[in-house]
């Protein structure tokens, strides 16, 4: 999301007054700080990495277009609209749809869906006894609002693509963040509203195939939010307050509002919008990477131990392509992707050098070396 006051002048951002103790909160005071904030295009210090190749420019030309992405990898080749691919990747284009990717950063699909913003993806749902691939995206189309369903089956041949199956009803007026979950055998769908509602459900399917959604937690982030992650091995779900900081909320929606303040605003680390996320596994380390978008870089923490542990910051500079600035949305995915042989991290790209937004794909390998992870 682009924040109308970000970038000129003084921004004014809403923290909460805490120790970082790590206690849990259902509550917080809150009090007015001014942030100083930098030029469109602005790129803040961090470690220097390049991404390895680009997509096309998303089709809405000359608009605020290119937002999220999603990324699958197959055990095996699988076909999408007839072409063989060890994998895909879902980028949304919020002005009109959603595009599938192949690991050339090539175009495979592209479904005129609507105003998707955030998109992710899962496996564990059987549709008609056939293993399937589970997309689901927050949708502000009028109308319509709420989270689309989409499916892919690795199974099938020819014209065998993305489709839509449905969707999850809401009472969120915008939804704008999106991510799914597993907790045990369960799928989770959690939806975050851009004026901050938080709600929860847990997806299955019926006896005709159909999807069926039972909602398991409701709560309030407080304002404008949309990044989120999951990580079931320590029940942790993170969410990004835009103009507040990153929060540690549990992944158990009996956890109800409970959160604790993993990293506040502040310049040089996480800079107003605080916008997307998303987790890697490497090996037995565990990260978060997160998008500062208002100063285009990326903090990164490990989140396998007790407390996420910051590991320090990076950024897309020029190379094989153009850098990154003004990022909305990033999404990873560990061990072999494609032709990534330890994980890839996609990333949008609010300024492209040629054409309007799209997606940058950078090497795991890469981030990893620049931070000495």
């Amino acid at each position: 999301m682009k924040s109308s006051i970000k970038r000129a002048g003084a921004l004014t951002a809403t923290v909460c007054l805490l120790a970082l103790s790590g206690a849990a909160l259902t509550a917080c005071a809150t009090h007015e700080v001014d942030f100083q904030g930098e030029g469109e295009g602005f790129v803040g210090p961090g470690a220097p990495v390049q991404a390895v190749l680009e997509t096309p420019s998303v089709g809405t030309a000359g608009q605020d277009a290119a937002d999220d992405p999603a990324v699958w990898a197959s055990a095996s080749p699988v076909t999408v609209m007839g072409k063989t691919t060890p994998g895909f990747i879902a980028g949304t284009d919020k002005k009109s749809g959603l595009y599938i990717y192949g690991f050339d950063g090539q175009i495979l699909q592209f479904m005129p869906e609507g105003l998707l913003n955030n998109v992710d993806l899962t496996e564990g749902l059987s549709v008609g006894g056939r293993p399937q691939v589970v997309l689901g995206a927050s949708d502000r189309t009028p109308g319509k609002t709420g989270i689309s369903l989409y499916l892919f089956d690795p199974a099938g041949t020819g014209g065998n693509g993305v489709r839509p199956w449905g969707a999850i009803a809401t009472d969120v007026i915008e939804p704008y963040g999106f991510c799914f979950a597993r907790r045990g055998a369960e799928i989770h769908a959690i939806l975050v509203g851009h004026e901050g509602e938080l709600r929860q459900f847990v997806l299955s399917v019926d006896a005709a195939g159909q999807p069926v959604s039972r909602e398991v937690r409701r709560a309030e982030i407080g304002t404008i939010s949309e990044g989120c992650a999951a990580d079931e091995a320590t029940d942790a779900l993170y969410i990004a307050e835009e103009n507040v900081g990153l929060w540690r909320y549990g992944l158990n929606p009996a956890s109800g509002a409970a959160r604790t303040l993993v990293q506040p605003i502040a310049k040089d680390i996480l800079v107003a919008d605080a916008e997307g996320l998303t987790t890697l596994t490497d090996g037995d380390k565990r990260y978060l990477i997160g998008s500062s978008q208002g100063d285009s870089t990326f903090p990164v923490w490990r989140i396998d131990g007790t407390a996420p542990e910051y590991k320090g910051r990076f950024k897309i500079v020029d190379g094989v392509v153009d850098g990154v600035t003004g990022t909305d949305g990033l999404a990873a995915a560990s061990g072999v992707v494609g032709p990534f042989p330890e994980g890839l991290v996609v990333i949008q790209d609010d300024v492209n050098d040629v054409g309007t937004q799209n997606f940058k794909y950078v090497d795991w390998r890469d981030i990893r070396r620049a931070l000495g992870l």
